[in-house]
């Protein structure tokens, strides 16, 4: 059983998709522990891209807490580190992983798991970011988180990025490790992406 979704045999795949800051890892955290109060056996993996706060070895939120967790490069390391005994598979930041993630978490659901998996569902342009729309698509049961737009105060679902405290430009990497970048959440009405060398406009 999960949250809002009950399931008498076999596995199944929750995904729990928005931008940053609306909670996704403290709402996976918390589904682990539950189930490791259920005495399932659990298994935690994240993106190694995701070193904030608690370190390589931890999922963590923006409010501090953290659980130990894996880091993988690829679906295929999550499968060469799978505990066979694992009944709960949990995957944070997963809008980091390859393709090969959504053939990885069919196979484990189909096997009798329950995969619990976490990420962006856009990037910092409002576009679909990774593997996370076809996760959605075969997910039994998805929860879409928001944020709070730093703005407005109005439900955020865009991450907006900041390069020296300006917008990116529309063609600037999806992925930018190690850059001097900052997010905020903002709502679609306040998000901004440089598209040309003068102006800011909206991603409607």
């Amino acid at each position: 059983m999960s949250d809002g979704f009950v399931t008498s045999s076999g596995g199944w795949i929750e995904v729990i998709a928005g931008v940053m800051f609306s909670g996704k890892s403290e709402e996976l955290m918390r589904r682990v522990r539950r189930a490791t109060i259920a005495r399932k056996r659990v298994q935690v993996f994240k993106s190694h891209l995701d070193d904030r706060y608690a370190g390589l070895y931890n999922v963590s939120s923006h409010d501090g807490r953290d659980l130990e967790a894996i880091p993988v490069d690829s679906a295929s390391q999550i499968a060469q580190k799978l505990d066979p005994m694992a009944q709960v598979v949990a995957v944070d930041e997963v809008q980091f992983l390859d393709a090969g993630i959504i053939a990885l978490a069919t196979a484990l659901a189909e096997r009798g798991r329950r995969v619990i998996l976490a990420g962006i569902d856009t990037d910092f342009r409002g576009e679909p970011f990774g593997a996370m729309p076809q996760l959605m698509a075969v997910a039994e049961a998805v929860t879409k988180l928001h944020a709070i737009c730093v703005l407005c105060g109005n439900p955020a679902s865009r991450n907006q990025r900041l390069i020296d405290g300006k917008a990116a430009r529309w063609d600037s990497p999806t992925i930018m490790v190690g850059a001097a970048q900052s997010y905020e959440a903002r709502c679609r009405a306040c998000h901004r992406v440089v598209r040309d060398d003068a102006s800011q406009v909206p991603l409607l």
